[in-house]
């Protein structure tokens, strides 16, 4: 994995194994119950938490996207996002902040106050600057595919072939990002986004082939309907379920979890790297 990296503000770092990135959503309306803050005293509980289990990145959500979910104005995004993001960087300032943006204006309002990698659900398709934003300020991007928008992305998902309509969705979109200069790109499929029960599970079986090609993969598959709707559960319940499949993502190549919950993801990294010692 010595060819994998994170870079930011001039800072560069190898990932000798598999990172975890926590997942907190500075909003109500995450699927999720056990990733929403309604506080900046609930968030640095949470943040500590997270630094304590071991998460190498932590993400902030000032937007929910679960299906369904009602858009908000990226100047609401920033209020929420800002103070929290202000305070880790004082209190944490080795950890690698991400932003879990689609708007560009938020982007480039956090990089400028010290976040590392932006977190773009539509990989620059909801927001043309994006890719200038990033550019100019030579972070490191994570694109993800969806298709259509959160407010109606689960009603009737189609695809001819979803393996590879969505995997040469990120090839071409990373292609265009780097021939405008973006150096540092990470892929994510999207699990979940506009995409059946039946779909997610062949793009996770099917993810090495993203491997195949060169690409570094950010897989983030935590508590969502895949697993509780399939095993008729909650999404409070898929704990278990969750680190059933991130190892399936692992052993295909996945190379950063994103996660609701941290130790149990750092568990199964630290199972999988002896596996691939033995």
């Amino acid at each position: 994995m010595n060819n994998l990296i994170l870079s930011a503000h001039g800072n560069t770092v190898k990932l000798e194994s598999t990172w975890v990135m926590g997942i907190i959503n500075i909003t109500e309306d995450s699927f999720y119950s056990g990733s929403r803050v309604k506080s900046l005293d609930d968030f640095k509980r949470k943040v500590d938490q997270q630094i304590i289990d071991g998460a190498q990145i932590i993400d902030l959500g000032g937007q929910s996207t679960r299906p369904g979910s009602m858009r908000i104005s990226d100047e609401e995004e920033i209020e929420r996002v800002l103070p929290a993001l202000d305070w880790i960087k004082k209190e944490y300032p080795t950890v690698w902040v991400s932003i879990d943006t689609y708007h560009s204006e938020v982007a480039k309002t956090c990089i400028n106050n010290g976040a590392h990698i932006i977190n773009d659900i539509s990989f620059g398709i909801d927001d043309e600057k994006m890719i200038d934003v990033i550019v100019d300020q030579d972070i490191t991007y994570f694109g993800m595919h969806k298709q259509g928008n959160p407010e109606t992305m689960q009603e009737n998902p189609r695809y001819q072939n979803v393996v590879d309509e969505v995997f040469n969705f990120l090839l071409d979109r990373k292609k265009e990002f780097l021939q405008n200069g973006v150096r540092n790109i990470w892929l994510d499929p999207g699990f979940g986004f506009g995409k059946t029960l039946n779909q997610n599970y062949q793009l996770l079986n099917q993810l090495q082939l993203l491997k195949k090609v060169d690409s570094n993969i950010l897989i983030g598959i935590s508590r969502k309907s895949m697993i509780y709707k399939y095993l008729e559960i909650t999404a409070e319940g898929s704990l278990n379920g969750t680190t059933a499949l991130n190892m399936v993502a692992l052993m295909n190549g996945a190379q950063i979890l994103r996660v609701h919950d941290v130790k149990e993801a750092r568990e199964c990294v630290k199972l999988f790297e002896q596996l691939k010692k033995s």
